[in-house]
């Protein structure tokens, strides 16, 4: 990719479908090369008329210039990104245009998503998730507590995520009574996350939920995560009953594992 010219990376970019590996890979050396020529490309890509064109303007400006970007141009494509939000209609970028506002980090995404939270099509409330993610105001924090209960559970897993272990710095009893909803889930993941971020607030209505997880037959390593972070010494014995469980259990398991029983080790002394 790095012999090819800015014009062939933007017809890569805009080759098969939205998870087309080889369009990303040239959307990522764009993202690295940056510079006033890809910049330019992607302006003029967000202002096609077609959709395809526009989402793929937006995929370039959310990261253009890589981890060496500065904040003017930062502000500068959030000020494209945002211009054109504006007027955009079509879901897929939409949802394209939401996510890369999270990637920028710039505040007027928070009231510039908002009238979107609650859009029919899931896929763009998610974006929503990702652009509200990196902030901390109120308005972002409830719009991320609403989306907590969405219909769709990728949409709930990820505004919980956000929650729980994202924003560790808030904590309200709103948020709180937000993330204790989630632990009725039945998916597992999504529970783990409500459990990780309630235990990062010491919120005693957890020890129970989690002890039921660690006691089940198919532990998940969020929930030796929250065990570590709730540091409660009543939950050691379970830690030490999971450390050579029958069956198998993958290196990255064992290892939080022995980081959590080692952490509630300490506090014992």
């Amino acid at each position: 990719m790095k012999d090819r010219s800015v014009p062939e990376l933007i017809a890569l970019a805009l080759q098969g479908d939205e998870e087309d590996e080889t369009a990303w890979e040239a959307i990522r050396e764009l993202h690295d090369r940056g510079g006033d020529e890809v910049f330019e490309a992607s302006v003029r890509l967000l202002h096609s008329a077609s959709s395809r064109e526009r989402g793929r303007g937006t995929d370039i400006l959310a990261q253009l210039g890589g981890r060496k970007r500065s904040d003017a141009l930062i502000t500068k494509c959030a000020d494209e990104v945002l211009s054109a939000l504006a007027t955009e209609r079509d879901a897929s970028v939409l949802d394209s245009m939401a996510t890369a506002l999270g990637h920028l980090g710039d505040a007027r995404a928070v009231p510039a998503l908002l009238p979107l939270k609650n859009h029919p099509n899931e896929n763009v409330r998610m974006g929503v998730v990702m652009g509200m993610m990196p902030h901390r105001d109120p308005v972002a924090i409830q719009t991320l507590i609403e989306l907590s209960r969405d219909s769709d559970e990728d949409v709930r897993n990820w505004a919980t995520f956000s929650l729980g272990s994202q924003a560790e710095d808030v904590d309200t009893p709103e948020l709180r009574d937000a993330l204790f909803d989630r632990l009725t889930e039945t998916d597992l993941e999504l529970r783990g996350e409500a459990l990780v971020g309630l235990a990062l607030r010491k919120d005693p209505r957890v020890l129970e939920p989690l002890r039921r997880e660690l006691e089940g037959s198919f532990v998940i390593v969020l929930a030796v995560e929250a065990a570590e972070k709730l540091e409660d010494l009543s939950l050691l014995p379970l830690l030490h009953r999971l450390r050579d469980p029958p069956g198998e259990a993958d290196s990255y398991f064992r290892s939080v594992l022995a980081a959590a029983i080692a952490h509630l080790e300490s506090l014992a002394r």
